[in-house]
């Protein structure tokens, strides 16, 4: 799907491969998790990150999205994010917090967040309804059920900024690490190791080939994790996904659906599709500007607009 489709019907890669449309609810997810994932492939990020001694990608990367959980051991920090190998997390934290603060850490981050969110999205960062939409969103973190959300939690428990575009990046940070909490039920449930749903997530493409090294993990437990899926029917002999792969991969995605849903009872068809809206307009700059590659490392979908 190229950026600059006409505007029209939001469609989106699904994880069964076929592209086509999604449930609404789907959408608004991927487009909360595209717009948020601005602050990882912000250049801004490099400087500011650096000016508090964050040494490297990943200790900023760990240090600033971990700091609303505060200084805990690199063992909580592995399993809230669980996709990592914990060799990775350790190598980044504690060492982040003899250089610096969670609270410069996060102040850091939204620096970062009010730089690529003014580059990139130009007038429709000034849109009106954008105020309107972030409160919406607020009011979803405010009605979602913390327990067992440890990431959500955290970032729910956070002040919310004023100004609009930053309070869409709190909102939208704070419900898809909910997302993510649930996310991580549902795998362990499907028993998805960490190792073994990155390596489906490649197979599936939705995720660069170099997802091993970039989660940290080894050459050895990278095809243990291959040899474990091939054992249950959902990779071939190839590493391609078969048929029982992806229906399985897909009932993972409407199990995490189903835990977090509740964080809509409140919003009504007008403004489901006021937020599918403005997000769909802010979240075409933010591509259309760069700033979230496909593929990407964190598995989020080509989010556009088909005519």
């Amino acid at each position: 799907m190229e950026h600059d489709e006409p505007m029209g019907v939001i469609t989106t890669r699904s994880e069964m491969g076929a592209e086509g449309p999604v449930p609404p609810l789907r959408t608004l997810w991927q487009l909360l998790e595209t717009y948020h994932s601005l602050v990882y492939y912000a250049p801004e990020r490099a400087d500011r990150y650096a000016r508090l001694g964050l040494a490297g990608g990943w200790m900023g990367y760990f240090a600033t999205r971990s700091a609303a959980l505060g200084t805990v051991p690199p063992s909580v920090v592995t399993a809230c994010f669980y996709g990592f190998a914990h060799r990775l997390v350790a190598r980044a934290l504690p060492d982040a917090w003899t250089r610096t603060t969670p609270a410069d850490a996060l102040a850091a981050r939204y620096d970062v967040v009010d730089a690529a969110a003014t580059r990139l999205l130009g007038p429709h960062g000034r849109d009106p309804r954008v105020a309107a939409v972030a409160e919406l969103l607020v009011r979803g973190v405010g009605s979602a059920a913390p327990h067992g959300r440890p990431m959500f939690a955290a970032h729910a428990h956070l002040p919310c900024p004023d100004a609009p575009h930053l309070a869409l990046f709190w909102a939208a940070t704070a419900l898809r690490e909910l997302r993510g909490d649930a996310h991580v039920v549902a795998l362990q449930a499907t028993d998805l190791s960490p190792a073994a749903s990155n390596v489906l997530m490649t197979a599936l493409r939705l995720t660069p080939g170099d997802q091993r090294t970039r989660r940290g993990w080894t050459e050895t437990e990278w095809a243990d994790a291959t040899d474990s899926l091939r054992a249950r029917g959902w990779l071939t002999a190839d590493g391609d996904v078969t048929l029982e792969g992806r229906r399985r991969r897909a009932q993972v995605e409407l199990v995490t659906d189903r835990l977090v849903d509740h964080a809509w009872a409140g919003v009504g068809e007008d403004e489901l599709a006021l937020l599918t809206d403005v997000l769909g307009d802010l979240v075409q700059a933010v591509v259309a500007g760069g700033g979230v590659p496909h593929p990407n490392g964190i598995g989020v979908p080509r989010v556009g607009r088909a005519p």
